[in-house]
Order: C-alpha cells, then structure tokens, then sequence
C-alpha cells in the first residue's frame, strides 16, 4: 500500500474538523491517488459529520495506524485517535488549555510519522495560537513549529493556486520592521529555496522566478529607497551566478500581471501583504499555504480557525481539498 497522506484536524473548537468532514462526505478525496488518514478525535469529527445530516456510525479499527473509522454515505474515514476531548462540553471559538495540546499532538504525530518515512505527507487545518500557548508551545505557528521538530533554521512561506505562486522572505512583522529585517543572505536563502522546491516537487528544469522590490518604482533609481540597489539586486547577482532564473527586483504594483499571465513559476516577495493581497484576490477559496525547505511536505489550508462558522456546517472545504490533492502530486512517486 502507498504511504498515507495525513490530515491533522486542527483547532477542535474551529472548522477544521467540518471541513475535513464536509470534504470527505461529498466525495472530493476519492480522486486522490493515496490512502488518508486523519489525526485527530474521533468524537469530534463524528459530530462534525452529523452537522451535514449524514448517518455516520463510529467504529474502532485496526487498519494500519488507524484506531477509529467513520463511516457514513457508503465511505470511510481512517482516524488516528491521538484525544478524546469532550465532544459535548466544547463550544465553538472558546479552545481551552486541553485542546490546544491535542493541537499539539496531531502535528507532532503526523511530523514524526513523515519524518520517519511512515507518510507522504501532511496536510494541517487550522489552529489557535494562543490556545498552543497556554499548552505549553512559544512556537509563532505551525510553520515555526515544524521547523523546530524537523530541526532546519530556514523555511520559506509559499502560498498559492493554480494562477500564481508566492514566496515570502519576511512574514508575519510590522510594515516598520520590514526593511530592518531583510539582508541580501535572507534573500538568497528564500530564492534558493524555492528553487530547489520547484525543481523536486513542481516539475520545474530551471523555475523562472520573479524578485520583487520593496519600494515603489522599485526604487526609482534611489529616490524611494536604496534596498533595492543595496540588498535585493545583490542577492539576485547571486542567486544567477548559481545558476537560478531570477530576475528583479521588479516593481510589484505591474509583476503580478505578467506572473499571472505565466511569465513566471512563482515570485519572491519581500513581505506578507505584498504576496498575499493578490494571492488572495485570485485563491480566496481554494489557496494553499505549502511550508518549504522542510524535509518533509507540509501543505495547509490557507485560512485560519474561522469562529464565526465553526459549528454552522457552512464552512467552506475548498482550501483543504486543494490541499490535498497538492501534497498528493508532491509526493514522491515510490513512496
């Protein structure tokens, strides 16, 4: 049997555990070529399917590393039982000290399990910071997290969809700190990255990658800025003398048409709101945020615990199948 892609449920109290019940219950993992097995409760995602109406019975199992299956319209979903909170007791947006350790635990065991060459990959829902916090976890996010347990200081943030692809050199930071933040290694370092990631999991010979400046006008020759001229045109130097397609820095206010057009594999942006604006103007629904530079595949949904819907069963599936089905093509194919 091909090795399993695994889903970690996410917040208990968010939709991360609808999304993975609506998306299973309307059939949109069975054009996906490997085997799924959810980390996660059990309870909770019984409830989360009855949300959609649907007669599902909860069994336990012994297939494989699943404890527990759910079964309902004629499917069935393989879970690894890793809580078992009080599915009744919980309410929607209010994660408590309990939940955010099973938070924990289904990423720490679905890191370990690809990590040790037991899955493809995993696919993460969303969490709640704080509540990880109040577990015991100083990490930023799940991104930060993994890095820690895959031991590797540098991963880059890429987000996209089928239209564009972008990677980012700084996250989550005040606008004010940007430019303090970025240096022609960090540069470097995102661009190799992503290089070497479009090449192993894209199908990309040589990624044509798109380096953005910070500045308006890029620049304009100085007059707005000098990072251009001082930071990121010497990282791209760099970057071409080994023997990378970068080209830039490019004034981000005109690159995203040609990027979109598909003059490019992905673009290098110098902060959050520079990449995502438009990623997400394209990719609300269906965006993907992949962590590269790990040495396993890690995709995600590119939205957060959504409270607001969470137990309205209206919470929309699309981020994660897609997903899904993004860490299926990364996936190696012997694996």
């Amino acid at each position: 049997m091909r090795q399993p892609l695994i889903l970690t449920m996410g917040d208990p109290t968010g939709v991360g555990p609808e999304i993975i019940a609506r998306a299973w219950l309307e059939g949109h993992f069975e054009t996906v070529n490997r085997p799924l097995l959810t980390a996660g409760d059990p309870g909770i995602l019984h409830r989360a399917a009855c949300l959609y109406d649907a007669d599902c019975v909860l069994t336990e199992s012994r297939e494989g590393p699943a404890s527990h299956m759910l079964v309902g319209k004629g499917r069935r979903m393989a879970i690894r039982a890793l809580s078992r909170l009080p599915a009744g007791q919980l309410v929607a947006g209010r994660p408590d000290a309990a939940c955010g350790r099973a938070m924990l635990d289904y990423i720490t065991w679905a890191c370990d399990r690809c990590l040790a060459g037991e899955a493809a990959a995993m696919i993460t829902g969303p969490i709640n910071k704080q509540a990880i916090l109040a577990a015991g976890c100083d990490a930023p996010g799940h991104t930060e997290l993994l890095a820690r347990r895959c031991k590797v200081d540098k991963v880059v943030m890429m987000l996209g969809g089928s239209r564009l692809k972008v990677c980012l050199v700084t996250t989550h930071l005040a606008i004010r700190d940007v430019p303090a933040a970025l240096n022609r290694d960090e540069i470097l370092s995102t661009i190799r990255i992503a290089d070497a990631a479009f090449r192993r999991f894209f199908a990309c010979s040589r990624p044509r990658l798109a380096v953005l400046a910070l500045n308006p006008h890029a620049g304009e020759g100085g007059r707005f800025g000098d990072e251009e001229s001082r930071i990121i045109a010497p990282a791209i130097d760099a970057a071409r003398r080994l023997g990378i397609s970068a080209s830039g820095p490019h004034s981000a206010d005109a690159l995203f048409h040609f990027a979109v057009r598909g003059d490019y594999d992905a673009v290098i942006c110098m902060y959050h709101d520079q990449g995502l604006i438009p990623l997400k103007l394209l990719h609300f629904e269906d965006g993907v945020n992949t962590t590269l530079g790990l040495p396993i595949i890690r995709t995600s949904v590119d939205h957060g615990t959504a409270y607001d819907l969470a137990g309205t069963g209206k919470a929309d599936c699309r981020s994660l199948v897609e997903a899904v089905k993004m860490a299926a093509r990364m996936a190696p194919a012997g694996l």
